[in-house]
């Protein structure tokens, strides 16, 4: 979900995912960018091939990283940064990495982040969330009641431990779904005009 710049991709590991698109939103863009020789996010393409259903986990996507709460835009799309690092999800990675430093107004600090949330500036607080985003993704088998307590011991709600978890979630399922149909990463520019979009206009095309 991104705006264009320019070059090609490469090929998604489906081809018919690419040249097989429900007429929409998602197609229309994808031949605008094709008709330009503009570079575009290939999930765009993944969108556009069953947009009957993805239009669905546009919404979703939009709802749980921009519904007003207790933790804040900028912060949720930091963890979807961080989980896709931890995924070794690049394109996830890049694309949510520029859409929280457009929202913190601090590239610096997301980038800190990424390397280590622990010896990042961020606060002991926001640590906490992202140690508990790390054992979702990473020691699910072993998170339980205990990491909630530990949440809440440092002031966060309910509302702030539901959005940081379903964030967490929703990006360890884009993780998989993106590198498994082969979504390659953009270039720098073409990630920052993305983060740029996304931190603006969300994540509904319709």
């Amino acid at each position: 979900m991104s705006d264009s710049v320019t070059t090609p991709a490469p090929a998604l590991h489906l081809p018919d995912v690419e040249t097989r698109h429900q007429p929409g939103t998602y197609a229309d863009l994808v031949a605008a960018a094709r008709a330009n020789g503009a570079e575009y996010s290939k999930i765009w393409d993944l969108f556009a091939y069953q947009c009957d259903t993805t239009r669905h986990l546009g919404r979703f996507t939009h709802g749980v990283l921009r519904t007003p709460a207790s933790v804040s835009t900028g912060l949720r799309e930091l963890v979807a940064a961080y989980t896709s690092r931890l995924n070794a999800c690049g394109f996830c990675t890049q694309s949510h990495a520029r859409a929280a430093a457009e929202l913190l107004g601090d590239e610096a600090l997301v980038a800190a982040v990424l390397i280590d949330p622990d010896t990042s500036a961020l606060s002991d607080r926001d640590k906490a969330l992202l140690r508990y985003v790390r054992r979702i993704t990473l020691e699910l088998p072993t998170v339980g009641i205990d990491d909630i307590a530990a949440l809440k011991s440092v002031g966060w709600d309910d509302e702030a431990i539901y959005f940081t978890a379903t964030t967490c979630a929703l990006f360890n399922f884009y993780n998989r779904w993106i590198t498994s149909m082969g979504v390659p990463q953009m270039s720098d520019d073409a990630h920052r005009v993305q983060g740029r979009s996304l931190a603006t206009r969300g994540y509904t095309r319709d």
